[in-house]
């Protein structure tokens, strides 16, 4: 007589899984739990079992090791460790370098490297203008800490949203002549969650993002579900392909950024901004390696064009240029607010804390007014210099018309090995690899700033000279000990400021 249980289901199923069923089913049988309880010599006489096979019938103790062992839990250590070794035999697994950068006078942009806290130069920290050792920033961070503590206390909904939070909301949103701006923990979480959120709730909505945007862009367009398109990186003419072939009357969103972080390359912001309006789309721009560079103000890429009505959501972060932490995005009043009443990703996310606030406000100020413009008159020459002693000394350079200077070289161990031998040297830059960018457009990325000096730049030319000959990497020196292959002239290319940048006195 079949089992009336086993006989319902599938013969294939059951030849697969019998033990498993056995395992977790066995206990409900009159015949099978007798087995399960002795674990001694009981003969179990069920058809089923004598039938399939499936453990053997006069051992119900050797039944349930057998049954224990096909359903052994799954190896979840081997599976991890199969990934991690999977990424270190291409070379893109993450090694974080214990880089404690030194924020004294006279000290920065150096850091204490290793357990042995050696020397080195940075030159791939996104602190673009080292304001978070700015005395004013540092001042008023502390000064917040003293008066409010370290932490915000919960979400903006629940004891965490400050006069302090609101202030700075308002400081954002006057500098990029917005109604309305908000603050999230990173740029990341902004940009995912608004489009997220953004994308999903505009009915049939359509997302047209550049092919080169950053992965938190990639992110929120994925979580909305909405469909996408992608248009080649900094091509107006493809996306107004792409838009032509749109129905008319559907939301759309045209999502890109300004300054690539990878490439150096800024967009063609007034031309795809016109396309998207054209065709009725939202321009969501992302002028995360923007802010507090460009611009009068440090607004960006859109101020300093003169373009900043044509960006209907411009997001940026605090933690670069603006030497904290966290994001924002900026726009009108009711577009604000209904990400604000909707997006988890801000709903649910303690607020930023005190000092982070205070900290964040003071830099925007700062890299507002005439010092500010100082700054970045001063990046921007040590950024030619930087880019000409490169050409100098036949380097290789990928076309950058930003702050960011990339060094290609082809291949993740290539360029790990480079930048382990940069580092030898007493020269940090960070070995960029995949996921990031492609395979085989590997680089190093440089991010010269203000308080790098024209002889901190000859000393790594040197180094990376040094560091391509050591691994076998090949490159058109047109230097050979600081004279021209050429003609045999010394040759010293030269900077319009000579002085490390100096802090103006702040009054008391």
């Amino acid at each position: 007589m079949p089992c009336p249980f086993m006989g319902s289901l599938n013969q294939a199923f059951v030849r697969n899984y019998g033990t498993v069923l056995m395992k977790q089913y066995g206990n409900f049988c009159p015949i099978i739990s007798r087995g399960f309880r002795s674990l001694g010599q009981d003969e179990t006489k069920c058809p089923f079992i004598q039938k399939n096979n499936a453990v053997v019938a006069d051992a119900p103790k050797e039944m349930t090791e057998d049954i224990v062992e096909r359903a052994r839990p799954y190896s979840y250590d081997k599976f991890f460790n199969e990934q991690i070794s999977a990424k270190k035999r291409d070379y893109s697994y993450r090694v974080f370098r214990k880089v404690s950068r030194l924020a004294a006078d006279g000290m920065y942009p150096q850091a204490l490297e290793g357990l042995d806290n050696r020397r080195v130069t940075v030159w791939c920290a996104n602190d673009y203008l080292g304001a978070s050792r700015h005395p004013a920033v540092q001042d008023a961070a502390v000064s917040a800490i003293k008066s409010y503590g370290t932490g915000a206390g919960g979400t903006r909904n629940i004891a965490g949203n400050s006069q302090m939070t609101e202030k700075l909301e308002s400081e954002i949103a006057k500098l990029h002549k917005k109604p309305a701006a908000l603050i999230f923990s990173s740029c990341f979480v902004a940009n995912d969650a608004t489009l997220s959120t953004l994308a999903k709730i505009l009915p049939g909505c359509i997302v047209y993002s550049d092919a080169g945007n950053h992965a938190s862009m990639i992110q929120g367009i994925r979580n909305s579900r909405a469909p996408k398109h992608i248009f080649r990186h900094n091509d107006p003419k493809h996306l107004r392909e792409l838009l032509s072939q749109s129905p008319e009357g559907v939301p759309k969103l045209v999502v890109f950024e300004t300054v690539h972080s990878m490439s150096g390359a800024i967009c063609p912001l007034e031309e795809m901004c016109n396309i998207a309006h054209e065709y009725g789309a939202l321009t969501f721009v992302d002028e995360v390696h923007a802010v507090g560079l460009y611009g009068k103000h440090g607004a960006g890429i859109g101020e300093e064009r003169g373009k900043e009505h044509k960006i209907d959501i411009v997001s940026g972060t605090l933690g670069k240029a603006f030497g904290n932490v966290g994001g924002y995005i900026a726009g009108s009043s009711l577009l604000v607010d209904t990400v604000r009443s909707l997006a988890p990703g801000f709903i649910f996310t303690t607020a930023l804390p005190p000092p982070v606030l205070a900290g964040s406000l003071a830099a925007i100020r700062l890299l507002a007014s005439e010092e500010g413009r100082s700054l970045r008159a001063r990046h921007q020459a040590i950024v030619r210099y930087l880019k000409l002693s490169l050409l100098v000394a036949g380097l290789p350079q990928m076309p950058s018309v930003s702050h960011i200077v990339p060094v290609p070289i082809a291949g993740a161990q290539a360029v790990a090995r480079v930048a382990e031998s940069l580092m030898r040297r007493g020269h940090y830059v960070q070995a960029i690899n995949h996921p990031t960018v492609a395979r085989g457009a590997e680089r190093l990325r440089f991010a010269p700033g203000p308080h790098h000096t024209p002889d901190m730049i000859d000393s790594l030319i040197t180094a990376l000279i040094e560091s391509f000959h050591e691994n076998n990497i090949n490159f058109n020196q047109f230097l050979v000990n600081g004279t021209c292959r050429e003609c045999s002239m010394e040759y010293k290319v030269e900077v319009p400021y000579e002085e490390p940048y100096k802090y103006p006195m702040i009054a008391a």
